[in-house]
């Protein structure tokens, strides 16, 4: 995510966020998180410090993690991400870095209604265009939004998050994980400058 925005203008591309659940690809592909295989969590803990140093992005490894990342749901801040993405596109991006921030920065629970204000605040969007959207989280219109980005999801082959799709020459690749952003840059034809180019 962070990368990405990073690079839209450098790469000059069209940077399309689509909000979809997680646990949906999860179910539907039949994968398990990483963390689940004790040796692989372990390791990934180690790996994602390196990862927030060498992309600079604050992300902060506590005890417990994995718990708290399989704990807390995030269905609510994905619908809510939908119901922007209908109405107030524009706020797309930063509300998603927001929802990031307090994820994996500073470990606040993004499925509380309390919580998705005040990240949506955070985002520049007023307190009633915030509170118009949380209620429209509930709707069928919102779910079927969701449920249809999700379904796109995975008709390009995605099986877990971080999935990027990007559209060359006709056609989409499938990028999975953080650390594939070389490989993407290469099919598109751009030169990869790090992780945060200057």
């Amino acid at each position: 995510l962070q990368v990405l925005c990073r690079y839209q203008h450098i790469w000059n591309i069209d940077l399309c966020f689509r909000p979809s659940f997680l646990a949906g690809i999860m179910q539907a592909t039949g994968n398990k998180p990483p963390g689940m295989l004790p040796k692989r969590g372990e390791y990934m803990l180690k790996d994602v410090e390196r990862m927030a140093k060498y992309y600079q992005v604050p992300v902060k490894i506590s005890g417990g993690v994995l718990q708290r990342v399989i704990g807390t749901g995030t269905l609510a801040a994905m619908r809510f991400l939908t119901a922007i993405d209908m109405t107030q596109p524009r706020y797309l991006e930063p509300l998603s870095r927001e929802f990031w921030i307090q994820f994996w920065s500073q470990h606040e629970d993004i499925s509380q209604p309390e919580n998705i204000l005040a990240v949506a605040q955070r985002a520049g969007l007023s307190s009633e265009v915030a509170q118009k959207q949380l209620e429209m989280i509930s709707s069928s219109a919102v779910k079927n939004r969701l449920k249809e980005t999700t379904e796109e999801a995975l008709k390009y082959g995605a099986f877990g998050m971080p999935a990027v799709v990007a559209h060359f020459n006709g056609e989409p690749h499938l990028f999975f994980g953080s650390d594939r952003l070389e490989l993407l840059s290469s099919v598109i034809g751009e030169k990869w400058l790090g992780p945060v180019p200057s």
